[in-house]
This record gives C-alpha cells, structure tokens and sequence, in this order.
C-alpha cells in the first residue's frame, strides 16, 4: 500500500469510528417530512435557477476555457460516510496542491481552513463565493440523499482527523447546504462556536427550524459582508 493510500485509510478510520454508539433526536415523521421538504425544494431551486447555472458556468469557462465548471471534493457526511460533494470551480485548478503552504495563514480556528484573500480564488470565484452562488451545485447531493438543505455542513476527511468525540456528535445527522452557525455568522465564527451552534440545532431541530433558517439563508445569498 503507498503512502498516499495509508493516509486515506487512516483518515476514513478516523472518520468513521465511534459513530455507532451516537444518535440524533430525530423522529421518524421528522425525517420524513424534512426529506420531502429537501426534494421538493431542491428540485424548485433547480429549476428556477436553471438560467444561473448557464451563467456561471458561461463566466467560469471564459475566464479558464481549459478548467472544469464543476469542482467535486470528498466530504465527510452522516455517521462517518464519505461522499463527494459538488461546487462550481471558484479556485485554480491546483488549489488542492497549493493548500499546504497557505495553512499557516489560516484565518479560523480549530479544524477547518478559512482565508479572506485566499489568492487561489479565481476572479469570478470571488464573485460567487461572495453570493455563495459557487453552493448551488449541492442542490443535486441533496436530490441524491447526500445532503439535505439544513444541517451542519460536512467537514473535509482531514479536518475529521482532528476531532475529539465531542466533535464528532455533530456527523450524526445528515450534512446540509446551510446551518444555524452560517446565518449566525458565517465564516466570523470559529470552529468551537460552529460545533456548538451544531449541537444546537441537532438537539432543536425542526421543519419551522429548518424554514426559518433557508428563508434566512436566502437573504445572506444577496451578498453578506461574511461570506468567503
């Protein structure tokens, strides 16, 4: 087995381990009512924003005919199960490879990466990294069950590695498109407040929760001072 290889392994070890003896509060008509409110919003998004989607993937194949429109990166989801999450392209295509000598400038705390001038952004990355419009490809890993339109949003394999079991309960629901901590504050809060906010929300959670925080989400998309 190489390196790399070892390294995946560890870290999906790492991601998926103490999951079993965690559970949410969730109900069974909960769920049922949140599922059927995540196809049947995902599938109105789609549609009404089918005009955007042509834009942004116009502007982001101008700007670098060469490069992808869409960017797919393996996330950690519900209970430890790893899945690929969609994005339209806002980086280089290296910005993978580059990551490694910026994380020291990293402007957030605890396990996860944040950089206001992060200089990997593309010039319409920045654009709609500002309007969280690069997002709205995730509508469809809402379609496929991957993901629903409210919930903690799910971490990177090696931010995982990182968690304590405390951490970790906020995997055990299902990972959304927006949360509680991105309407509180967006990318000004810090991984502690993140996982608490989580928690929060994993204990409270409910379908007038869940509307409150999209119709919130809606206002934040027209550009929040927050967002990058």
């Amino acid at each position: 087995m190489t390196q790399i290889a070892k390294k995946k392994a560890t870290l999906k070890t790492h991601a998926s381990q103490n999951f079993a003896e965690l559970s949410g509060n969730e109900s069974l008509v909960y769920l049922g009512l949140k599922r059927t409110l995540d196809i049947i919003g995902s599938l109105i998004g789609i549609i009404l924003l089918s005009i955007v989607f042509i834009l942004v993937a116009l502007a982001i194949k101008v700007e670098d005919p060469k490069g992808p429109i869409f960017f797919s990166q393996e996330r950690i989801g519900k209970k430890g199960k790893n899945f690929k999450m969609y994005k339209f392209r806002s980086m280089v295509t290296d910005a993978e490879t580059k990551l490694t000598e910026l994380l020291q400038l990293n402007e957030t705390t605890g396990a996860m990466f944040k950089m206001k001038n992060d200089p990997r952004v593309t010039r319409i990355g920045r654009l709609i990294r500002k309007t969280s419009i690069d997002e709205l490809p995730q509508l469809f890993n809402v379609l496929k069950g991957e993901m629903s339109l409210v919930g903690p949003r799910p971490p990177l394999p090696r931010e995982v590695a990182e968690y304590t079991n405390y951490d970790k309960k906020r995997l055990i629901v299902t990972p959304g498109c927006t949360g509680i901590w991105q309407v509180s504050g967006r990318s000004n809060i810090g991984f502690k407040e993140m996982v608490e906010l989580d928690l929060y929300y994993i204990k409270n959670q409910s379908i007038s929760m869940d509307v409150k925080i999209i119709f919130k989400t809606i206002v934040l998309l027209f550009g929040s001072k927050n967002a990058f």
